[in-house]
Formats: structure tokens, C-alpha cells, sequence
């Protein structure tokens, strides 16, 4: 689904099982209306693909993040495609999640910064091995996990990583915040790798108030979305 009739184009991924619908209807749409009306931004909302990948917690961790990979290839061969079609040309994509969309977001612009250079979580977990992961892990695991894959970088690769993505993490300290989501201590741990690695990232954590729910990731996304559009 398209919000907004021009502008940078900013990929959205739903919270967990979620679906395009859902940044509209929870109001994230409206929280930056003023955007849209001025041309500064447009919004293309995906589905989730989480019940039959993370989310399928029967499926031991590889076999979900091989079906990680499947989604990723969409993205790649239907997705971008449909936001160049839309827009009459390829222009650099933001990409934007809340929760576990958080986790795709970073992921999706860390491993395609060539095509999506700023990754922007709000109350993300970025590591799927504390998501009920059971069974034997390989590849497929490894190279869906930001808390392994990162600090594994090295090289041109890390250098091109260093030039072309940039990360903008943020968290609150309230309520679901820590548990059962822990999107509190994983985005803290997360940026530290990145420091660590000299990836450039933000770090903004908002107060105890601050909840795991749109309201919060209303204003979040109103505080920080205006300028990068």
C-alpha cells in the first residue's frame, strides 16, 4: 500500500504478523500527514511474512530464517521494483519498522545499503537467536542475525558497509519496553556493535513513559522523519 504522492520513498514494515494496513490505521500515516500533504515523503507499507518465519516457533530457527531469506528475495525482485515504477526512478530508500518491522528495517538496509542507505528501528530486538530459536543453526541463521553478522565484518566489506549505511535506533524505557519484547537491551547491545564496528548510527532512547505501542512510535517517527525528507 502507497501513502503520499511523491517524495522519499520510505519502505515500511509491520510490527510482528502484521500487515500493510497497519501503519495507517494505527495512526503512524497521520502522525506525519504534514509530510505527505508537502510531497516530502511517501510511504510504501509491505505485509509481513513472520507467520511462516519468525514467528512459526514449531519450525526450528534455520528452516525460519531460510524462509527469512525467501522474503528478502520478494522485497528484492517485487518490492523495490514496484517503488522505482511508482516513483519514475530509483531514489534512495529509507526503510522504517516498529518492533519486530524494527529488525527489518535495520537488516534489510545493512545488507542493501546500495538500495536502502538509512534503516530506521523504533523498539526493536535485533537478535532473532532469543526468538524461541531451537535446533541446529547454519548459514541461513548467521546472515539473518545483525548481533552475529556485524561483528563478523571486516575488510572492504565493513568499509562499504562504513560508507554507504547509516542507522537510526530508537527506544523507550516503559512498559513492554524491557519485557517481554526486550527491545530495551537489545537496542542498546546493538549499538554498541555498531560503535564498535564504526558503522554510523543514532541512538535515541525516550524516557520510562516512553511504551512499546503506536502512540509512542507516533511521536517518534513525527520527532525524527522530517529530516531525512
Amino acid at each position: 500500500m502507497r501513502y503520499g504522492h511523491w517524495g522519499r520513498p520510505v519502505l515500511v514494515f509491520p510490527s510482528e504478523a502484521g500487515r500493510a494496513e497497519d501503519f495507517a490505521a494505527h495512526g503512524m500515516v497521520g502522525a506525519v500527514q504534514d509530510l505527505i500533504d508537502a510531497g516530502r515523503v511517501s510511504f510504501f507499507c509491505v505485509d509481513s511474512a513472520d507467520g511462516w518465519t519468525w514467528s512459526a516457533n514449531d519450525k526450528p530457527t534455520e528452516e525460519r530464517a531460510r524462509g527469512h531469506a525467501a522474503y528478502l528475495r520478494w522485497l528484492d525482485e517485487a518490492v523495490i521494483p514496484w517503488i522505482t515504477e511508482q516513483l519514475g526512478g530509483r531514489l534512495p530508500v529509507i526503510t522504517l519498522g516498529v518492533s519486530m518491522g524494527a529488525y527489518h528495517a535495520v537488516h534489510y538496509s545493512l545488507t542493501r545499503a546500495h538500495l536502502a542507505p538509512l534503516g530506521i528501528g523504533l523498539s526493536g530486538n535485533y537478535d532473532p537467536s532469543s526468538w524461541h530459536a531451537w535446533g541446529e543453526t547454519g548459514d541461513a541463521t548467521y546472515f539473518a542475525n545483525p548481533m552475529h553478522y556485524v561483528p563478523g565484518m571486516s575488510g572492504d566489506h565493513l568499509e562499504w558497509v562504513r560508507s554507504a549505511a547509516s542507522v537510526l535506533l530508537v527506544v523507550g524505557q516503559g512498559a513492554f519496553e524491557w519485557e517481554p519484547t526486550k527491545a530495551y537491551p537489545s537496542t542498546l547491545a546493538f549499538a554498541q556493535v555498531l560503535q564498535d564496528k564504526g558503522i554510523r548510527h543514532e541512538l535515541d532512547v525516550w524516557g520510562h513513559d516512553s511504551a512499546h505501542d503506536w502512540p509512542w512510535w507516533q511521536r517518534q517517527i513525527a520527532h525524527h522523519l522530517p529530516r531525512f525528507c
